[in-house]
């Protein structure tokens, strides 16, 4: 493509580093090949409602450190479901056909959508309806098919793990049992990696569901040996053995109605009951996705958004940029699309944190 128009989008959760990739995309798109860059609003939600605008170099600069994104997002909008009120009652309603005329009509020669799973669903839709399009794997949760890691995980972790570091030394003093939850929907790796790096005592993931008698056992083990306090770092998304998550509320008008949340709670309740320790449980919601990128995941942005453009260069379209080892691959965004990427139960961490005592529920 010699002189090209491309649009770029953020979709799903605000995640640090997006506005790394933004500038990555642009300015190399105007810098490499003098090609215009649109950049549209809010997600699908622009494409539903035609918000977009031009994005000059001067839009993009200085942004690398900024956390959300310029170009704002949402995690509700789909062209192909779009929520409506019919007769008092919510219904939902294809506008596809609408928002790929959009598409046509802003002649752009290749969409860049920056999002999770979802975002990158609906864009593999969309390359299957004509549209040329690109994907760059964003969210905080890593469980991206496709991709060894995803840019806004590093940032999630580093939060997650300092907050869990503060969280102990009010444990010691207090002799209490604290629970930290973290995010991560059904997949453990902000879990696995805080846990491991912030040297927690019990790690619960939904990938290995808990006992939890076994947890009851290990605090009192530890404080019968003197250490008269533990930390728990638990995933919104684990479960008890023969149980089910816990569901914080339900979103009907969006793509995934399920919000998860409170199992540190309920798991805190019920080991005060049974240990007679006091228990407290932090929740760190979206602090994990405040806030600007770390080092690494403004690096990884500018690495998959350049390789992006050079995806469009090569008409690579219908394609992931994805993360292999060291390596940058291209993923079919089809590939993406068959559902969240979890953590093995053989992964090495496991086996690493298992070595070091590391308690995960199960035994």
């Amino acid at each position: 493509m010699k002189k090209g128009k491309i649009a770029i989008l953020t979709g799903g959760g605000d995640c640090p580093g997006i506005n790394a990739v933004i500038r990555a995309v642009a300015k190399k798109a105007i810098l490499k090949h003098g090609w215009e860059v649109i950049g549209i609003a809010d997600g699908y939600d622009g494409i539903i409602n035609e918000h977009y605008r031009k994005l000059s170099y001067d839009d993009v600069s200085g942004i690398i450190s900024l956390g959300g994104t310029i170009l704002g997002t949402s995690n509700k909008a789909n062209p192909y479901r779009v929520p409506v009120q019919k007769d008092g009652e919510l219904a939902f309603e294809d506008r596809s056909s609408a928002a790929i005329t959009t598409i046509k009509n802003m002649g752009i020669d290749c969409l860049v959508c920056i999002g999770g799973d979802g975002t990158l669903y609906i864009s593999n839709s969309l390359s299957k309806d004509g549209i040329p399009v690109i994907g760059v794997p964003k969210t905080i949760d890593n469980d991206i098919r496709g991709t060894d890691i995803t840019f806004g995980f590093d940032s999630a972790v580093y939060i997650a793990t300092e907050g869990i570091d503060r969280i102990r030394t009010t444990a010691q003093s207090h002799h209490r049992v604290m629970i930290v939850e973290v995010m991560g929907r059904t997949a453990g790796w902000i879990a696995l990696h805080s846990g491991i790096a912030s040297g927690a005592e019990i790690v619960l993931i939904p990938e290995i569901p808990y006992d939890i008698d076994i947890i009851v056992a290990e605090v009192d083990k530890r404080n019968k040996k003197g250490r008269r306090f533990t930390i728990i770092v638990v995933a919104e998304g684990a479960k008890p053995k023969g149980g089910d998550v816990a569901v914080q509320r339900i979103i009907k008008d969006s793509p995934e109605q399920v919000r998860l949340g409170g199992i540190g709670f309920m798991l805190g309740s019920q080991i005060e009951k049974m240990t007679g320790i006091e228990t407290r449980t932090v929740v760190m919601g979206h602090l994990q996705r405040g806030g600007g990128p770390t080092p690494f995941d403004r690096v990884l942005g500018t690495r998959l958004g350049t390789r992006a453009v050079d995806m469009i260069q090569t008409e690579r379209y219908g394609y992931m940029v994805g993360v292999k080892g060291n390596s940058l691959v291209d993923v079919p965004l089809k590939e993406v699309g068959k559902g969240p990427r979890h953590i093995a139960l053989d992964d090495p961490l496991i086996q690493s944190a298992r070595s070091v005592g590391t308690c995960f529920g199960d035994c």
